[in-house]
């Protein structure tokens, strides 16, 4: 077995850290198609991704059916006015905030957990989230990946699972986990979209960072 670099070189590790801080959920879109060669790298991106017991739960489903993604937009818009009403006196900020580009997106995927989970115990006896864990690992490999390609990736969860797997025929047991929108943008917002937009600001480290029990500041 050969013996890989430990260590990668400073600027290889800048430009990590660099993706890293500039990854955005982004929701505006051009329609230019997504090269097959750069899709086809970020789809790997996503299957290196870390899983718990290697049991790999994520099927991805592309969605090049326009008929399909028109359905797909129906439903999210369901889901949207739901959410609004549920907020009470933010209704009417949300509905202003653009939360998708489902129509605009180059690439259009679903990414969900796998049927037959049962039978995976490795690592998941007292934790069987672990494998949406995992999924997860692999949505956050691909979109940063994406940003290193210069194209943008939204996720989207305004979604009614049950309604999705139907439209999709995902077999039982088996459960939707994101809509991602991917594709050409004319610029990357220089911040999370919801703190330019007022909806909320994100908090620092020191306010999430503890030291052996909860709420000890490590200071």
């Amino acid at each position: 077995m050969s013996r890989q670099q430990s260590k990668f070189s400073d600027a290889d590790r800048d430009a990590i850290y660099r993706v890293i801080k500039e990854r955005r959920d982004m929701r505006h879109f051009r329609s230019d198609p997504v090269d097959s060669v750069v899709l086809e790298r970020l789809l790997n991106a996503a299957h290196q991704a870390p899983s718990v017991g290697l049991m790999q739960p994520w099927r991805i489903i592309r969605i090049t059916d326009i008929e399909l993604r028109t359905a797909i937009k129906k439903q999210v818009d369901i889901e949207r006015i739901k959410t609004a009403e549920a907020l009470d006196e933010r209704q009417q900020e949300f509905m202003r905030l653009k939360v998708e580009g489902i129509t605009d997106c180059g690439e259009l995927l679903v990414v969900t957990l796998m049927n037959d989970r049962e039978q995976h115990i490795f690592g998941r006896r007292t934790m069987p989230e672990m494998d949406l864990a995992s999924v997860a690992c692999a949505i956050q490999n691909m979109w940063l990946a994406s940003r290193a390609e210069g194209l943008g990736m939204g996720w989207v969860s305004l979604f009614e699972p049950d309604e999705l797997a139907e439209l999709l025929a995902i077999p039982d047991g088996a459960r939707p986990v994101a809509i991602l929108c991917l594709g050409h943008v004319d610029e990357f917002y220089p911040a999370p979209m919801l703190e330019s937009e007022g909806w909320r600001q994100g908090i620092s480290l020191d306010q999430v960072l503890f030291e052996n029990t909860w709420g000890n500041d490590p200071s």
